[in-house]
């Protein structure tokens, strides 16, 4: 289930990312030390009013020549419109409607795409008043004023996102094609991401050169094999190399949380010859948190020069520097060639037969009974950790309440320990496994 995605766009200095930090709240600092996912936090989940959904910034150049900045300005909203379905444009009062807010809101009305016109830095409304109304000149609806520092004015603008999103009782996920297993391929640009799925559906259909980014749009292809059908979501690269570096990274990164929200399975793309990079780290670790089922698919490596044991040598290092993620599947191939990528469908059929799979109660519980047999739960200051009992609540991935007579005494360790004898029971191979403690007075057993 794919939460929908809203985009912050704005210039520099208007405070997007106060925006977004203050609409984010204390869920940063809840995920933030994700193994190999960035401190630099660019989506959050946000909940409001029991409406769930995705916020990305768009960050922007802090400083520059004014056509690098409008040149930012673009690509922003570029990428706003691919990836998010409600864009909120922000503006700052102060300096009131700007030549670049003008072209920005050209590309983004034209684009047919809703966006929320945040008017920031609002602190005072009756001093601001007349300034606020200048930006219904921008021509893309209401303006909302609000003071990100202080908190004011969001709730009437977070109505009209979630108006604009038409949230409900699902809270912001929707499920296309729910019978279809999705499958984003995800990974730099120039690892062959494109390359590998015009392999697999023999023909060109996606533009494929060594030029990093040469994809633009996320692009999905609808693949039937042997009678069942695939969808594939092509994670796009960047329509052209942007001059400041950390630009390349924060809109692949955009790209990927918009791709991997809409899939149950991830395909992460590493280049062999490069082996696993920062950013590689920092992309995986998207797919992990969001719990998605996991295959690593290390390409080109027909160009890899061959000794013996080379192939256990960098699936050690690639395990090594993915330690946060040891259930995800691995394959060795080549899309140059088409080296072992055969085996690539039946390794999604797999992990996805894992990521889906349901576990009675009963037999949960025997298996608990036995893990706490064979290992004893952990005591502190005579008080014993108790385990209850255990179901299955969802899955993709496969989720686990634990019931506990103290979440203080559930040590993170001894957590650990039952997971590890649920994949021994029921091998869950390609998908994490989440596990949540709840505490349990016997009485209320």
């Amino acid at each position: 289930m794919a939460k929908k995605m809203v985009a912050i766009v704005g210039r520099p200095n208007v405070g997007k990312s106060t925006l977004f930090n203050t609409l984010a709240g204390e869920r940063l600092s809840i995920v933030k030390d994700t193994p190999g996912v960035t401190r630099d936090r660019i989506y959050a989940d946000v909940e409001w009013l029991n409406n769930k959904f995705t916020i990305i910034d768009t960050g922007g150049i802090d400083d520059g020549a004014e056509d690098i900045i409008m040149r930012s300005m673009k690509e922003q909203a570029e990428i706003a419109i691919e990836t998010s379905d409600v864009i909120v444009f922000v503006t700052d009062v102060r300096a009131g409607v700007t030549a670049a807010d003008i072209q920005v809101a050209d590309m983004l009305r034209k684009s047919k795409k809703p966006v929320v016109l945040c008017v920031n830095k609002v602190d005072d409304f009756e001093k601001f008043e007349s300034f606020v109304y200048e930006f219904y000149n921008l021509g893309i609806g209401d303006p909302y004023p609000v003071s990100a520092a202080n908190r004011q004015g969001l709730g009437d603008m977070l109505e009209k996102v979630v108006e604009e999103l038409g949230l409900g009782e699902n809270s912001g996920e929707y499920d296309d094609d729910e019978d279809t297993p999705k499958i984003a391929v995800i990974g730099k640009p120039n690892t062959g991401k494109s390359s590998i799925i015009n392999r697999l559906i023999g023909s060109e259909r996606l533009i494929v050169s060594n030029i990093a980014g040469t994809t633009r749009d996320a692009v999905d292809t609808r693949i039937k094999r042997n009678g069942r059908e695939y969808i594939f979501i092509d994670t796009a690269g960047l329509r052209r190399k942007s001059k400041i570096k950390d630009e390349i990274e924060r809109y692949s990164i955009i790209r990927t949380v918009a791709a991997v929200e809409r899939c149950d399975i991830a395909i992460l793309v590493i280049d062999a010859e490069e082996g696993v990079t920062e950013q590689d780290t920092k992309i995986a670790g998207i797919a992990h948190e969001r719990g998605k089922g996991m295959i690593i698919v290390v390409n080109k490596w027909d160009l890899v020069e061959k000794e013996t044991n080379t192939m256990k040598k960098m699936e050690k290092e690639i395990r090594q520097k993915l330690a946060y993620m040891p259930y995800a599947e691995m394959l060795f191939v080549s899309a140059l060639t088409g080296q072992r990528l055969n085996k690539l469908y039946d390794t999604i059929d797999f992990v996805e037969q894992y990521c889906c799979l349901r576990v009675q109660t009963g037999v949960l519980n025997e298996i608990l009974a036995e893990a706490v047999a064979e290992n004893e739960p952990p005591n502190d200051k005579g008080k014993r950790l108790k385990l209850f009992y255990i179901t299955q609540v969802s899955v993709k991935p496969p989720t686990f309440v634990l019931f506990v007579n103290s979440k203080e005494l559930a040590h993170f360790s001894y957590v650990r320990y039952i997971e590890n004898k649920l994949r021994e029971a029921f091998i869950f191979k390609g998908t994490p496994v989440r596990i949540i403690i709840r505490e349990r007075k016997e009485k209320e057993l």
